[in-house]
């Protein structure tokens, strides 16, 4: 029974949107696969790993039949790259094997049945809904999500706190050495919220969303969170647990404060890295009035020392900071220039936008 005809490139958007959360190992074979439901001219595909599901739909169906299978989601994704940009494929099924054809090309992929698909039970209905445009979210998470620990044994790191209260939506990423925080104003006003998005949800998120003004509704229930925009559908759980208090890591009130060039201040810090290694990326600022000086060493004794000039008049302090974490904040925000604040040689810095209270990030000293 024949299932698609179409181009390839309107059967690689889909398939490449559902992909992405598909593991190339599983404990459940079915998980490499993608569920393919077609339904009449309406062609659905769906993949989960248990803990999230992406589903988005295409009108590329050719015959009046229902069909619903699965197939090796990366096998049918491989073929099609490969295939010539301009080709026509048709798919059929053929006792149950998946029958792809373009040209004088052919592939017969193994199926497994539909009714083994794992995927995620929905509630009857969600409790709250946020509505934002697409690119005012993805700049919302873009701001802190590097921050989001990896693997933690405190499992609540492992993600993004999303917080909505009135009209303000907040988005926070902390690893326990360092924190991003970032806010935005909305139009309407929502009931409050507070919910853990899982690491990886918030990836793929950053690969699905797209900058542009089409919405993007976010609906909210018990354990579970959906982002629905355009012909994606993605269903996530939530992390459980309580996150840890940003606004008392946030510091206050710090009076050495100084502005400078973000490029600046980026370059400098690359070149620094450089005579770090893999295992310690550790560098040295001091700051004195009207400079800065960043140093770097490694075990072979070598040395890099970049100075900057600046308008400062403060303390002097002499401060070590993992060059990662500073690298990965300037690297995310487009403002010309960042305000950096500090306390003495053992508190943490606080990286913020001048004139801008929306966007906050605090790291944490290190021994050099």
């Amino acid at each position: 029974m024949q299932l698609v005809k179409t181009g390839r490139d309107n059967l690689l958007r889909p398939l490449q949107t559902v992909s992405g959360i598909v593991e190339r190992r599983h404990t459940l074979p079915i998980l490499a696969n993608i569920l393919i439901r077609k339904e009449g001219n309406a062609v659905s595909f769906l993949s989960t790993d248990t803990e999230i599901q992406i589903v988005t739909h295409a009108e590329i169906g050719t015959t009046e039949e229902d069909a619903t299978t699965t197939v090796a989601a990366r096998k049918l994704l491989d073929i099609l790259r490969a295939l010539p940009d301009s080709s026509d494929i048709v798919i059929s099924l053929n006792d149950k094997r998946l029958v792809v054809s373009a040209g004088k090309s052919r592939f017969s992929l193994q199926t497994l049945p539909a009714d083994d698909f794992p995927t995620v039970s929905q509630p009857l209905e969600y409790e709250t809904s946020v509505t934002l445009t697409q690119k005012s979210l993805k700049n919302l998470f873009s701001m802190v999500y590097f921050a989001m620990a990896q693997q933690d044994i405190r499992y609540y790191l492992n993600g993004l706190l999303l917080q909505v209260d009135g009209k303000t939506i907040k988005a926070v990423a902390t690893d326990g050495h360092r924190l991003a925080f970032c806010q935005m104003e909305t139009d309407q006003e929502f009931p409050k919220n507070d919910v853990i998005i899982p690491r990886k949800t918030i990836l793929e998120l950053q690969r699905l969303l797209e900058d542009s003004e089409d919405p993007v509704r976010i609906d909210f229930s018990g354990a579970q969170v959906r982002f629905v925009f355009g012909d994606v559908e993605l269903i996530s759980k939530l992390v459980e647990g309580k996150f840890p208090d940003y606004t008392r890591v946030i510091p206050k009130g710090y009076k050495n404060k100084f502005v400078i060039s973000r490029e600046l201040l980026q370059r400098a810090l690359q070149r620094a890295a450089i005579m770090t290694s893999d295992k310690f990326k550790g560098i040295r600022c001091i700051l004195a009035a009207g400079s800065l000086k960043i140093s770097s060493t490694n075990a072979d004794q070598e040395e890099a020392i970049e100075e900057i000039e600046l308008d400062y008049a403060g303390d002097n302090i002499d401060i070590g900071f993992n060059v990662t974490y500073l690298l990965d904040v300037l690297g995310n925000l487009k403002n010309d220039e960042t305000s950096i604040e500090l306390g003495d040689a053992n508190s943490s810095a606080l990286i913020s936008i001048p004139d801008n209270t929306d966007f906050k990030y605090v790291v944490m000293p290190m021994r050099i």
